[in-house]
């Protein structure tokens, strides 16, 4: 393994600074071999125990992709009227862009999870780190093939395992649109939309014990 040089260090970071969880997309198709880039990248991530549990379901056929598109815009309003008094603003929100997105993946933890022990016996959610992880590495990739890509999450996961005749113990967390983009934001979307802020770094990295913060230290980081 070589080491890297100041200026490949300062692509990684541009990158990642750069990535933005897109709603708005071209219909473009995505070329195969920039998709199966992306996917490797996430096939190498990390996962506890090596036990690699994610697995990639592509949706290419368009009643599937309509039926999952309805299926988020029902949860889009459930999630707005449990959001209370910020129901209008939530209903307002652009957050997927299913029938727009050049390809559309689902990702799912697979089944049989329960024979992995190394990593898993304290801490059992390690499968789903580790997908995050996967999914994490997809997208850094995907920005920089300068493809946008959105995490949906607007869905019930026994409904969407339905759909995808997935075994009984396989789990479904997260449905990737990945595409072109006429544009990135400039910004996250909800920051833009004045949904909340990106917390100041300092209020979040703490020394050999949990602190307590006052209000006076809620400020946030510059856009």
């Amino acid at each position: 393994m070589t080491a890297f040089d100041a200026d490949e260090r300062e692509t990684l970071y541009r990158v990642i600074a750069a990535r933005r969880d897109m709603r708005h997309f071209r219909l473009d198709p995505v070329d195969s071999g920039v998709l199966r880039r992306v996917l490797a990248a996430a096939h190498a991530g990390p996962s506890v125990g090596y036990m690699q549990p994610w697995r990639f379901v592509r949706i290419t056929d368009p009643e599937l992709r309509a039926k999952l598109h309805a299926h988020a815009e029902i949860e889009h309003l459930r999630t707005a009227e449990a959001c209370g008094e910020r129901a209008a603003e939530v209903r307002a929100l652009k957050l997927q862009g299913i029938l727009d997105c050049g390809e559309l993946l689902v990702v799912a933890l697979c089944e049989g999870r329960e024979r992995y022990v190394l990593g898993r016996r304290t801490l059992p959610e390690m499968d789903l780190c580790s997908a995050a992880c996967a999914i994490q590495n997809l997208w850094l990739a995907a920005r920089a093939e300068n493809l946008g890509m959105g995490w949906v999450s607007l869905f019930e996961p026994e409904a969407v395992a339905d759909m995808l005749a997935m075994p009984a113990d396989a789990y479904p967390m997260a449905v990737l649109c990945l595409g072109h983009v006429e544009r990135f934001y400039p910004r996250p979307m909800l920051e833009a939309a004045g949904w909340d802020r990106r917390r100041a770094l300092d209020d979040l990295v703490f020394e050999n014990a949990w602190e307590r913060r006052g209000a006076s230290h809620a400020s946030a980081d510059p856009a």
